[in-house]
């Protein structure tokens, strides 16, 4: 019990510093018409899921991320965000809100999947920050593994909760659900820009000996 207590508070911890975010992007994805509250919900556990399997993998594995690799991550919602922003231009969203409907009623077709997935793709590329901390976690302490799972999971749901909530605010509701679709491309877009600027160490230019510049972990163990 001794040790559970502190571990259930640093995950509580960890959760909320590498997570608060996402509550801009669940608010968004809430507003937006084109998405249930259920699809939205699906897709976010499936993003955190396989965020927590894969540094899982890499702590158990004593994998280490090459830097600059996971910014590239930040293609999947810079391309969801441009189609996005395209059908706002072809002004397709009309013809898609025909078939709302009928999407609501089937939310194991192909379209639900789709739209889970799309959410389930930008939480995982928005968790760059999250395999940098969950992986060094993981690693000091195998043994509390599903201890750290179970409370990510309660407040994944807690955060959906919350976005819910917002979009659905008496006050606030009506004027997120007014621009939320219009606003759901820029957000993507802007996310994935800001997820790609981690990735220009990998065009970094060389020395002037020809030789490429040592990594911040390099210096530090030289240092």
């Amino acid at each position: 019990m001794q040790q559970i207590l502190p571990a259930l508070g640093v995950s509580a911890v960890v959760f909320i510093s590498t997570n608060i975010d996402d509550i801009l992007l669940l608010t968004a994805f809430f507003s937006d018409p084109d998405f249930t509250p259920r699809q939205v919900v699906a897709g976010q556990f499936l993003g955190m899921a396989a965020l927590v399997l894969a540094s899982v993998a890499c702590a158990l594995l004593a994998v280490r991320v090459p830097e600059g690799w996971i910014g590239l991550l930040g293609l999947a919602p810079l391309a969801l965000g441009l189609r996005g922003l395209w059908a706002l231009w072809r002004g397709q969203e009309a013809e898609e809100g025909d078939d709302a409907d009928d999407a609501d009623d089937r939310p194991r077709g192909r379209a639900a999947r789709f739209r889970s997935l799309a959410v389930a793709t930008v939480t995982v590329a928005n968790g760059g920050d999250n395999l940098g901390v969950y992986i060094p976690l993981f690693s000091s302490s195998p043994g509390l593994i599903p201890l750290h799972a179970a409370v990510f999971a309660v407040m994944t749901g807690a955060l959906c909760a919350l976005g819910h909530h917002l979009v659905n605010h008496p006050v606030l509701g009506s004027r997120i659900r007014r621009h939320g679709r219009v606003a759901l491309p820029f957000v993507l877009i802007g996310l994935g820009l800001w997820i790609l600027s981690d990735a220009m160490v990998l065009v970094r230019p060389e020395s002037a000996d020809g030789s490429p510049r040592a990594s911040v972990d390099g210096a530090t163990a030289l240092g």
